[in-house]
């Protein structure tokens, strides 16, 4: 299979290790193959973390049609990787004492009082997929119709859970919207401003944003970051909206996507791998966002939107997939390992190589 491919080597921290940095890209370029599209529609970005340093490898096309590469500065729909960094409020929040895991979602979604079952749902299921809510557009078969914000809150009230809160595992994106507004009532600012002040701006990630979707200045992506926006394509190459077009179930601002290049989710990576010199209270933050919260199996278990892999050497990762978007980010905290990978193509899973990339780099270093 012939592929374009360009790989970009830059070191962060750490001084140059050529010889180390092409064995890590023959790993990569190896395993990344596999989901890399055959006809050239699509492509996939790796920004890896290795031994202090940061190296970046590109494959395929942002826009076939375009004859436009992927680069390092290419943005890519982070389909669900926008869980983790509303996790990161959220444990920034805890740490701070500005809220609880165990207040009730209806505390700062005062509609909710009004509900049933919804009222006994906290903000740590929520974020930990055990509030047992699940609504048509969590599932297959997906449905073409969605909500406003008061027909979600008119759902939600009247929700029947089928079990107690807490009491199992059920991935859920409804729950991760709700959590969303109950962060932007709890600081009476809308999502993409929590995430930006509080999380990009710290990291210096210029790149990363989420339009509201609205007719604000916020409302959209800027011509020049639309520019650098892939093409998303289904899973059989065929083209699937525009690049940056804001899509989802959800009717109001801030519950669309969110967009970052892979030179600023290294920085995202490195921080959460505790190598960047940010301070201290954040550093704190990542560290609490990844502890296991609720055992999902015999070997992995859940945090705050990431997954723990309990197998030595840990993973602690974070898959998303959308029609046109696949992404993964996963860290091997024990061996400052670390990888993203973005791809503009729907059904890539990318956390399958991903996790392979980063076992065998892991096997190589023993």
């Amino acid at each position: 299979m012939r592929f374009l491919v360009v790989a970009t080597l830059t070191a962060l921290i750490a001084g140059p290790a050529i010889g180390a940095d092409r064995h890590a890209e023959r790993i990569v370029t190896r395993h990344i193959a596999s989901i890399v599209p055959p006809d050239g529609s699509g492509g996939v970005a790796v920004a890896l973390r290795i031994e202090g340093r940061s190296l970046f490898f590109n494959y395929g096309w942002a826009d076939r049609a375009g004859k436009r590469p992927i680069t390092t500065d290419t943005l890519f729909n982070l389909a669900s990787l926008r869980k983790v960094f509303e996790t990161t409020l959220l444990a920034q929040a805890v740490r701070n004492g500005e809220l609880e895991l165990d207040d009730p979602v209806a505390k700062y979604v005062v509609e909710l009082q009004r509900g049933g079952d919804i009222r006994q749902v906290t903000l740590g299921q929520l974020a930990t997929h055990t509030s047992g809510l699940l609504l048509p557009q969590d599932h297959p078969p997906w449905p073409h119709w969605g909500y406003t914000l008061p027909e979600f809150i008119r759902t939600l009230n009247a929700w029947t859970a089928d079990k107690a809160p807490g009491q199992r595992h059920l991935y859920t994106h409804a729950g991760f919207i709700l959590l969303q507004l109950a962060l932007e009532r709890r600081y009476a600012m809308p999502i993409d401003e929590l995430i930006e002040q509080r999380v990009l701006r710290p990291l210096g990630m210029t790149s990363t944003m989420l339009p509201r979707g609205d007719d604000s200045p916020r409302g959209r992506l800027t011509p020049e970051y639309k520019s650098r926006a892939v093409q998303g394509y289904a899973d059989n190459g065929e083209p699937i909206g525009q690049p940056g077009e804001h899509t989802g179930y959800y009717h109001w601002p801030g519950t669309g996507q969110m967009y970052s290049s892979p030179r600023d989710m290294i920085a995202f990576l490195a921080a959460n791998l505790d190598e960047l010199p940010v301070e201290q209270s954040l550093r704190d933050v990542m560290a609490l966002a990844h502890r296991d919260v609720f055992r999902i199996g015999p070997r992995n278990s859940q945090a705050l939107a990431w997954e723990i892999s309990d197998k030595e050497p840990t993973i602690i990762e974070k898959y998303g997939g959308l029609n046109n978007a696949s992404a993964y980010i996963g860290i091997m905290p024990s061996r400052k390992l670390g990888i993203v990978i973005l791809g503009n193509r729907g059904n890539q899973y990318p956390n399958e190589p991903g996790r392979r990339i980063l076992l065998e780099l892991a096997a190589a270093r023993e």
